[in-house]
């Protein structure tokens, strides 16, 4: 989780897998999941983009929004 909130891509793409899958105990959290992922898309990490296409397809607009708000957040408080 430290190495996602200092801004590293590779462990963004990973928190964003474990939420979409609940795997290692993370809740299943799709709208947690898009958030990190589209971060680490954002960096130009190419899988996290894949993820993060692949899980927009089971999430409705709405929880989209919220996910890309959350991330906006992110982004300017980091």
């Amino acid at each position: 989780m430290k190495l996602a909130e200092a801004g590293e891509n590779v462990a963004q793409m990973q928190l964003g897998l474990l939420f979409s899958t609940g795997q290692k105990g993370a809740p299943l959290d799709y709208i947690t999941a898009h958030k990190w992922l589209n971060l680490a898309a954002l960096r130009g990490n190419g899988e996290a983009k894949r993820l993060r296409t692949e899980l927009s397809d089971m999430m409705s607009r709405e929880e989209i929004s919220e996910a890309q708000r959350q991330a906006r957040e992110w982004v300017s408080t980091h």
